[in-house]
C-alpha cells in the first residue's frame, strides 16, 4: 500500500465520490488515500475459489458476499478497506451502494507486502466492527489458513487450518477441506 500525494486530507465524502471514478482503488485511513497493487495468480485464484464456495454456501440465506471491490467502513475510526472477500448477513447493509458497514465474516489472501498490515493495524482496525464475529488469514505460499474467530466474551481466538484439516466458518456455518481453497493452485518450491 503505498501513499496517495495529491491530497493531505480527504473527507470520507470526497473519498467515495472520487473512487467512483477512479482507475485504481484506494483504501482510506482517517483522510489519507492508499493506492492498491495488483494480485499475484496465486492470490487471485485462492480468492476466486473462496468467492465460488461461499456464494454456493449462502445462496438464499440473505447473506450477501463481496469480493475485492466493495469497501468494508469503520466509521468509529474513520476507515474504508477494500477485503479480499467479505460477507454481510445484516440487512441494514442493504441500504449502502459501495461500502458495507455490518460484516461477520472478512477474508484476507496474505501477500508478502500487506502481510504484516493485514496482520496488525487492519486486524486491530476491523475487530472494531461489532457484528464481525471472523477474520480468515489465508497464505498464498501454503496451504495454512488462519482463523481469528471473536468467542462469547468479545475476545478473539486463534484457529488455524492445514493441509488435511477440515475447515470451518462458524459465521456462516460452511466447511470445507483446506486443500478446496487451494486448487489450481501453484506453490513454489521451496527456497534453501
Amino acid at each position: 500500500m503505498t501513499i496517495s500525494q495529491y491530497h493531505s486530507y480527504l473527507s470520507p465524502e470526497d473519498y467515495l465520490e472520487a473512487e467512483k471514478d477512479s482507475p485504481i482503488k484506494h483504501e482510506y485511513i482517517q483522510g489519507q488515500i492508499y493506492g492498491m497493487a495488483g494480485a499475484s495468480d496465486a492470490h487471485v485464484t485462492i480468492t476466486a475459489n473462496v468467492v465460488a464456495l461461499l456464494r454456493n454456501h449462502v445462496r438464499g440465506s440473505g447473506c450477501r458476499i463481496y469480493v475485492t471491490d466493495m469497501k468494508a467502513r469503520i466509521e468509529s475510526l474513520n476507515i474504508f478497506y477494500y477485503p479480499d472477500v467479505m460477507v454481510t448477513c445484516d440487512a441494514r447493509d442493504r441500504n449502502f451502494d459501495y461500502f458495507k458497514r455490518y460484516p461477520c465474516l472478512i477474508i484476507e489472501v496474505l501477500s508478502d507486502k500487506t502481510e504484516g498490515f493485514d496482520r496488525g493495524d487492519k486486524f486491530t482496525d476491523y475487530s472494531e466492527l461489532e457484528t464481525l464475529q471472523e477474520y480468515i488469514l489465508i497464505s498464498q505460499k501454503r496451504m495454512r489458513v488462519e482463523c481469528f474467530r471473536r468467542n462469547s466474551e468479545g475476545q478473539w481466538v486463534l484457529y488455524r487450518y492445514n493441509e488435511g484439516d477440515e475447515f470451518h466458518l462458524n459465521s456462516i456455518g460452511f466447511h470445507c477441506q483446506v486443500e478446496v481453497l487451494y486448487e489450481d493452485v501453484s506453490f513454489s518450491p521451496a527456497e534453501d
